[in-house]
């Protein structure tokens, strides 16, 4: 039977261009929908802009614009991301559109007719100056917990402490900078702390394969009794108060829903609009009991989705999610990637680069698994990766036998193989099952490291026999065309399992080949007498300079040329920092070569013959020790280092001294001017860390 799905991925705010956050989530739910269409499942995948709520009001009044214009702006520079990493959603919509507004409304209408729907008079932050109620996050003050000034509404930055607007100590508006005041307002309630939502949510997030492990441990502290027998689960604030840019609240003027009511609304919404462009029934579509809902989403929206979401759709009389699959962060040096860190990757600047697409999906593939886990950007590690598994492994099959085959028997591939051949292919073909069933459950890695495990068996065969010489040898023409009809039988194989992946790629391999789109059912069967076409190369290695670029940050904006006049009176140039001017700007590419350790200092001696030099034995957490001379003699003695912690260059090559071997380099500062400033200082890092640590 065909299997039936509708997937999503989580909305992006149409504040701002897609950041490299949302592209890894993509590429994750791109891959997954096309090996779903390769083994013959009818796919709808669709997502659409968040276009709602206070943020974007106030974006687009600063901006000059409505907030429609501001949204469409945003919106209009989505293509050139979703083609350039070859992202295939059926269909791109917005919460603002029709759809949305028509759906919102209907299900609070059936939430309501469920009476889980209340009305509560609160009190809230108003701005006098703006003339609107305030959002937590357009108020800050002093924290109530620790006293940390310019700490937001919900939540200090400082302790970790989470608590109510009202709480904060000499509240300001962000907007205005005006002391808010206390007003009330009628707001309406989803009552999610009911005993049917309580059951009805025990009962969905039990079932087994609808959420992850991690995820479900997570949602059962949300069901366990404190100690009165009440769980946790509160009625959730639906409602916001005019000024808003959202969806009216039918019968309630000046009221409109929360953005992150109809937000999720958007995933039916922008499924309904692509219907109705191709002519499908929605709503014969979503009572099918066939049909698999599947929303793919980061750790961060967890709640959303797996407690108000399910139960705004069940007691409004629609079809809840079958799945809901969440992913962690992509990090650099152990830190969620951020823009405003200068940590993060610009999608578009990797595109505007030149830098391959596919270089990025394989990447992120080869390092996702179906756990809740944040993979990590290593330069060093993408390049590697990228070189030896695409390049150096996959495509190279094709490159080392293509021309012998086009020029010696006009691409013609022979129809039969001798043993060591059919018995390689085979064992390819053998792993389709593996492959498929790996891709089906998202350990996307595992199914790379599989695929890249042929590969080598294939590279192996190559060298085994040797291609280069036999087109030397007299009498081999027949072995020849045999090995190279292999090789390329084997490279349409792998390009079957890679195809999910690296799409654009599988596309130029069979226009190469001469062949139909590929499909996992191709994997099972060879291309036997067939003839090719003429071989172009198909993937570079990853260029250096591209990394390197790709993780500058942007230049200082130049400066104006100096007034003469103003010159006269200026007083002298700053002095260097430490005596000496701050080293050329290096690529944090650079940078994480260096492996900066915490080390303890376990002993320290006088070096005989050394004037400069101390023995310093490490622990580095290796379950060894490391022995580093460092020319700190004239700073310390060896008694007040032992005990110590300090800081290592822990991979730098081993250097051998006439006394002995160096394991390292410890940090020390110093005055550049030795003489005049003298004074040596090492590295100490605050109590608490320990061997091992790495410093990012």
């Amino acid at each position: 039977m065909t299997r039936k799905l509708f997937v999503t991925t989580a909305l992006p705010y149409a504040n701002a261009p897609f950041h490299i956050g949302h592209m890894m989530e993509y590429i994750q739910a791109d891959i997954w929908v096309r090996f779903q269409r390769m083994v013959g499942s009818e796919v709808h995948f669709v997502c659409a802009d968040d276009a709602h709520g206070a943020p974007i009001m106030i974006a687009a009044e600063k901006a000059g614009k409505s907030p429609q214009a501001f949204v469409a702006e945003i919106a209009a520079g989505r293509k050139q991301y979703l083609d350039g990493f070859h992202i295939g959603f059926d269909n791109w919509h917005s919460t603002d559109g029709a759809e949305n507004h028509e759906l919102a409304q209907d299900i609070y209408r059936a939430l309501r007719k469920q009476g889980l729907i209340t009305e509560r008079n609160i009190e809230q932050f108003f701005d006098p100056v703006k003339s609107m109620f305030l959002p937590d996050r357009y108020i800050k003050g002093e924290c109530p917990k620790c006293g940390a000034k310019d700490q937001y509404g919900d939540n200090c930055e400082v302790c970790g402490s989470v608590y109510s607007p009202t709480d904060l100590k000499n509240p300001y508006s962000t907007l205005t900078g005006a002391t808010p005041v206390l007003k009330t307002s009628d707001h309406y309630f989803f009552q999610l702390s009911s005993p049917r939502c309580i059951e009805f949510l025990r009962e969905w997030t039990g079932k087994a394969g609808r959420l992850q492990p991690e995820v479900l441990n997570k949602i059962k502290e949300w069901f366990t009794p404190d100690d009165d027998g009440r769980v946790a689960l509160s009625d959730w604030d639906i409602s916001r108060d005019a000024p808003y840019f959202g969806i009216e609240i039918p019968d309630a003027p000046g009221k409109y829903f929360y953005v992150w009511l109809d937000a999720p609304v958007g995933y039916l919404a922008s499924l309904k609009n692509y219907f109705a462009k191709i002519g499908k029934d929605f709503d014969a579509f979503l009572a099918d009991p066939q049909v698999e809902q599947v929303h793919i989403i980061g750790k961060d929206i967890i709640t959303f989705h797996t407690l108000f979401w399910p139960a705004m759709l069940h007691f409004s009389g629609r079809k809840v999610p079958d799945h809901i699959y969440v992913h962690g962060f992509i990090t650099l040096g152990g830190d969620k990637m951020s823009k405003s860190r200068g940590t993060g990757i610009s999608p578009l600047k990797y595109l505007e680069l030149g830098m391959n697409a596919e270089w990025l999906r394989y990447y992120i593939a080869a390092k996702l698994n179906s756990r809740v886990e944040d993979i990590e950007f290593t330069p060093d590690d993408f390049k590697a990766r990228v070189d030896s598994d695409l390049v150096g492994k996959y495509i190279n099959i094709a490159s080392r036998v293509a021309g012998f085959l086009s020029k010696r028997f006009d691409g013609k591939l022979a129809a039969e193989h001798a043993a060591d051949g059919a018995k390689l292919l085979d064992v390819l073909i053998s792993q389709a099952g593996a492959v498929s069933a790996l891709y089906e459950e998202r350990e996307f890695g595992k199914a790379l490291r599989e695929i890249m495990l042929l590969a080598d068996r294939v590279n192996e065969y190559v060298d085994q026999n040797k291609p280069w010489e036999l087109a030397k040898q007299e009498g081999m023409d027949a072995r020849l065309h045999e090995v190279c009809s292999v090789c390329i039988e084997a490279f349409r194989l792998l390009t079957v399992y890679l195809k999910p992946v690296l799409p654009a790629l599988a596309n130029r391999v069979e226009a190469y080949l001469n062949i139909q789109p590929l499909n996992f059912a191709d994997a099972d069967k060879l291309l036997g007498s067939h003839t090719v076409g003429n071989y172009a190369h198909l993937m570079q290695r990853v260029d250096p300079a591209m990394l390197d670029k790709l993780f500058e940050l942007p230049g200082a904006p130049a400066t104006a040329a100096p007034d003469p006049k103003a010159a006269e009176g200026a007083t002298a140039a700053a002095p260097s920092p430490g005596g000496e001017e701050i080293a050329e700007t290096i690529a944090l590419g650079d940078f994480t070569k260096i492996d900066l350790r915490i080390a303890k200092i376990v002993s320290a001696e006088h070096v005989d013959g050394s004037d400069k030099l101390l023995r310093l034995t490490l622990d580095v957490g290796e379950g060894r020790t490391r022995n580093v001379f460092s020319g700190i003699k004239s700073a310390y003695k060896p008694e007040e280092l032992a005990g110590k912690f300090t800081v290592l260059v822990a991979n730098l090559a081993p250097r051998k001294m006439k006394f002995g071997v160096s394991e390292g380099m410890v940090l020390a500062a110093s005055h550049a001017d030795e003489k005049a400033n003298p004074g040596l200082y090492i590295l100490e890092p605050w109590p608490g860390a320990t061997p091992g640590l790495r410093i990012r």
